[in-house]
This record gives C-alpha cells, structure tokens and sequence, in this order.
C-alpha cells in the first residue's frame, strides 16, 4: 500500500475515519493519496467491525479543491510520465469503491470541494454541508469536462440544472448543494466534532446527523429553476447560447457572458456527456468518462487551460478551436471512442 503523510487514517469504535492531509494546497487530491484511500477501502468494505467512513478535510478552507491537475499537466509538458492516464484510472476506481462501498459512507463537505472532492463525497451515503461549503465541477473553464462519475449525478439533478451547473462551472453554497443533491444534510462546522464523539459513543449516523442537522435556508437556484429549465433546453449548446442571448434578464446576460469564457470543445463534448450519459450505470459512466480523459489528454485545451489558471496565471487561455462554430460533429464524437484493451475495467 502507497503510504503518504498527505492523507491519515483512524478507526475508533468501529468508525474508521479519513482525514485528507494538504491544507496549503486545499485538500487537492494526488495519485498517492487515491491509492492510499483505495487501500485501506477496499477490506473496510467488508469489514463487520467497520460500521461507517467519515471523510474529512484538514484546515477550515477545504474539503477537497479537486484532483492535483497541476501533476497531471506536468506528466505530459515537464516531467513526461504516464500520470496522465494512471491518475484518472486509478481516481475513477476510487469513486466507484465509494459508490458502491455497501455501508454509511459520511463526507464533511465543510469547505471548498471541487471536481474531485464531489468524486469523493457525492458517491456516498451521506453529505454534510456547512456555512462553508461552496461546491462545483469548474472543469469546462480549463479545458476539460465535469468527470469523477459528474455524468451520473449531474443527470439527476432537477431540470437542467445538472447541464446548467456542467456548463457554466457555477459554484453553490449549502442550501444549493442540498437543492442539487450535491449534499444530503446541512448543519453548522461548529457542530462536526460533536457529530463524530457521537459516532464514536455509539450512536447510529443518521440518529447523529438528526442531532445537528438544521435548515439552510431557501436555495437561490430554486427561484432560477423555470428559467435554467427554459433556457438550457436547447438541442445544442449553440442554442442555449442563442436562448440566453434572446433573454433579457441580467442574469441571462451574466451567464452568456460567463459561457463565452469556456472552452467551446469543452461545453461541446460536455452537453454530449450528459445527453449519451442519461440512465447509465456508475461503471459505464466512468468507463466513458476515462475515454474522454484520454482524448483531452491528447488535446490542446485541458494543458492550455492549467497554463492560464496555474502556470503562467494570465488568466487568458487560448482555445483551439476558438469558437463552438469550428468544433465539428466529429471533434465530439472522437471523445466517447472505445479504447479497446486500453478501456477502464473494473474488479
């Protein structure tokens, strides 16, 4: 087992808490924390002794800020390695464990979680949002798609709001999480370390979330919900583009104009995701998702993406092709492509 001091496990009373490690970088997830993680998963799964899994971030900003995309971009620009498709493989195995774990699986989504931490919390039983949660898949803004099995509960989100929130990268706080089902409970941060002395003492998860579990509050998404519905209904993104153009509203404007920041590629493949995505199992989800890793691994907008946000830090990336109108029928469909022997498998 990949041992790392990023990551630290405990069992007490039969709970076997997971604390992720690297608060300076936000929690973000690297290739030997996932493989640590799924180690110690794995016999908990069928462990009797193992009546739950809490999942907790170290520091107060984060739970997890995502995957390390920086490593992964370094795989292929500064240090060639095959991180590029080891990372994801080995990250879409994990979410599936999560998925599939068979026993209560707690995440404390008590801050930032990105991309990768909605991986390793929206996968299991139950979600805890607090005052300083703010959550989103951001992932069209730097060249890639909303993946870690986004596909299979972006689809069943009310609406459109799943293509809403794949789309634009929008980050909601607790209230939302809940309205999307990003969370299942909220209640406040002060509260978390009672909720685990209960655990510890005995006490049933659900009975322990009751004890803290409070209201949030109304969801702001909801009061958009008929207008996300009508505008993102669009048999294309060229026409929900088109949709929010012809609306009024400053809120239509804003998320135009937000939209048009995104990678054409990107927003393309990603209303292809969901629409081919709709009714699959966890397992096929992810085996299509790691298909398209791998032909944004081969591109140009996911490395040029991380240049703009983390590397060079001008904010301005470049996309190739620069506009929807020259992301062909053909650029899309390249992305679901079987890999063969190369394709995700599953024990």
């Amino acid at each position: 087992m990949t041992e790392t001091s990023d990551i630290r496990f405990s069992v007490e009373s039969g709970i076997a808490f997971v604390t992720l490690a690297r608060p300076k970088a936000l929690n973000a997830l690297t290739l030997d924390m996932i493989r640590a993680f799924y180690a110690r998963l794995v016999p908990w799964s069928t462990d009797p002794a193992i009546r739950a899994v809490v999942v907790e971030g170290e520091g107060d900003r984060a739970f997890c800020a995502g995957g390390d995309v920086r490593a992964v971009y370094d795989s292929v620009k500064t240090k060639p390695s095959d991180l590029n498709r080891v990372f994801f493989w080995e990250e879409y195995k994990l979410n599936r464990l999560i998925h599939r774990l068979g026993k209560p699986y707690v995440a404390l989504v008590d801050g930032i979680t990105f991309g990768g931490g909605l991986g390793l919390s929206v996968h299991g039983t139950h979600r805890i949002a607090t005052e300083r949660t703010l959550a989103g898949m951001p992932e069209t803004g730097i060249g890639l798609f909303p993946d870690i099995g986004a596909t299979w509960f972006l689809n069943r989100c009310p609406g459109k709001m799943g293509l809403y929130l794949a789309l634009t990268g929008a980050r909601v706080r607790a209230a939302d999480a809940l309205y999307v089902a990003f969370a299942t409970h909220y209640a406040p941060s002060a509260s978390l370390d009672g909720f685990k002395r209960d655990l510890i003492a005995g006490t049933d998860v659900d009975a322990a979330i009751r004890r803290i579990a409070t209201d949030p509050g109304p969801a702001p998404l909801a009061e958009h919900r008929a207008r996300v519905d009508r505008l993102f209904s669009g048999n294309s993104v060229e026409e929900i583009l088109a949709a929010l153009e012809a609306d009024g509203s400053d809120w239509a404007q804003a998320v135009l104009k937000d939209l048009q920041t995104k990678s054409p590629t990107s927003m393309k493949v990603t209303f292809e995701q969901l629409r081919r995505g709709a009714g699959l199992s966890i397992e096929d989800v992810l085996t299509m998702e790691f298909r398209m890793t791998q032909v944004f691994m081969a591109g140009h907008d996911f490395f040029e993406g991380i240049r703009a946000l983390l590397v060079d830090k001008d904010q301005s990336p470049k996309w190739q092709p620069p506009s929807l109108a020259e992301v062909t029928p053909a650029d899309v469909g390249r992305s679901f492509q079987p890999l063969g022997e190369n394709d995700l498998k599953f024990d």
